[in-house]
């Protein structure tokens, strides 16, 4: 099966860099959200990462506007079009609001299309129960999704051979590099990062460490590119806690147990960079 049309669903940081990959790989893309205006934020988040891609000369202005092009805005999921052939939902962590989704769009796409979650965390096997549990895939980009190289491709517990191979080949025809995971709180990347960054909150939170201290000793002494307090900023501490809960509610086990910091920090809106303050502060 060859992937032709694509629909993106969600608008926002994820879904935005994935509709923005795929246009400028060729694909025509329908780029879904509930509201025009998140839709005029994504695309104007698109084009200004267009524009830094040519100030960095890895595109050209034609190349620019070929991948706008490609681009279609769509309000609202009842309106994607039949004829998808896959359609990859990248909207709020939460699995209860995802399996809405494809309930819906399992009344509304073709039954060849296949279904794929940019999740971080939520069980595929979970999120395939509402439709089409052969055809549903997990492949998890990283943030930023234009510059970040790897995506996890997920099985779940009954997705087919055949669907792991096209998914898999469309990853690599992003450029990227897939990864093959099975169906695990977690899968790699969170299971191995989520507890790191929670201890180095544990470690803020015990007053080991100042967070600059905290920070200072993984970059320099680990050679990370950026210390865990800065990137549960940039992640989102709300989004850093529930993917924590997915871990602990999944494994049982109180390794994974939220530091009472980042709970604090979540119920007083302080996400980080998206709501302009965290574990520090921004313009």
């Amino acid at each position: 099966m060859d992937i032709k049309k694509v629909a993106v669903i969600g608008a926002g940081t994820m879904g935005n860099g994935i509709a923005h990959v795929f246009a400028q790989n060729g694909f025509p893309v329908q780029f879904v959200d509930i509201k025009q205006e998140y839709l005029d934020k994504g695309l104007a988040t698109i084009t200004k990462n267009l524009d830094r891609q040519i100030k960095k000369e890895v595109i050209n202005e034609e190349k620019k506007q070929e991948t706008l092009n490609n681009i279609t805005p769509v309000v609202g999921v009842e309106n994607i079009s039949q004829d998808v052939d896959f359609v990859i939902e990248a909207i709020i962590e939460n699995k209860d609001a995802k399996s809405a989704v494809f309930n819906k769009l399992e009344e509304i796409v073709k039954k060849d299309s296949i279904f794929a979650s940019n999740t971080s965390s939520i069980s595929v096997t979970e999120l395939s129960s509402v439709c089409r549990p052969e055809k549903f895939i997990g492949m998890h980009f990283m943030n930023p999704v234009p510059v970040m190289e790897l995506v996890e491709v997920i099985r779940g517990y009954e997705t087919s051979d055949e669907t792991y191979e096209i998914t898999q080949k469309l990853a690599e025809q992003l450029g990227k590099t897939p990864v093959e995971v099975f169906d695990y709180p977690g899968f790699v990347s969170n299971r191995v990062l989520m507890p790191m960054i929670n201890e180095a909150i544990f470690a803020l939170y015990e007053g080991v460490a100042s967070k600059e201290a905290v920070d200072t000793v993984m970059k320099l002494g680990m050679n990370h590119p950026m210390g865990p307090l800065t990137l549960a900023d940039f992640i989102g501490l709300d989004v850093c806690l529930a993917i924590l809960n997915v871990l602990y509610e999944g494994f049982n086990d109180p390794k994974y147990r939220p530091c009472p910091l980042l709970k604090k920090m979540v119920a007083a809106k302080k996400l980080g960079r998206k709501s302009g303050e965290g574990f520090y502060k921004y313009d």
